[in-house]
């Protein structure tokens, strides 16, 4: 876990804490998004391809979790964001996600986002330059 992003680990550590069921599930469906949307993020980003096939299976692993709707409505605007497959989306889609993370998760599930939604932030702006 040494090499990945200090908020998917963060999301990690919470997973365990949380009682199963639509909490977890939540947290779980959480990791997986920022997982894509941070890929974006990488340089060089994937090839489009790769892209729309992660997508793809990301979308088809969300169907089969449980979790709140309002998370899953999060996350579907999220799944149809991150079909653009920009840098800057992929900031705009982990900022649009703290409050439902929040919501469903816990403060420390929303904390974890808000980390990579500056994260993101930061790295679109260093791109920029």
């Amino acid at each position: 876990m040494s090499g990945w992003d200090p908020a998917a680990t963060a999301l990690l550590h919470v997973l365990p804490l949380a009682a199963r069921g639509p909490r977890r599930e939540g947290i779980f469906a959480l990791w997986l998004t920022v997982r894509v949307a941070q890929d974006l993020l990488r340089d060089p980003p994937p090839p489009d391809r790769a892209h729309r096939r992660r997508l793809q299976a990301l979308e088809h692993r969300l169907s089969s979790l449980t979790v709140t709707p309002p998370l899953r409505r999060a996350l579907a605007a999220a799944l149809n964001q991150l079909k653009e497959g920009r840098p800057e989306t992929a900031a705009q889609v982990l900022s649009q996600l703290v409050a439902p993370a929040r919501e469903a998760g816990g403060a420390e599930a929303g904390d974890a986002l808000a980390q990579a939604a500056r994260a993101a932030r930061a790295a679109v702006r260093a791109e920029r330059q």
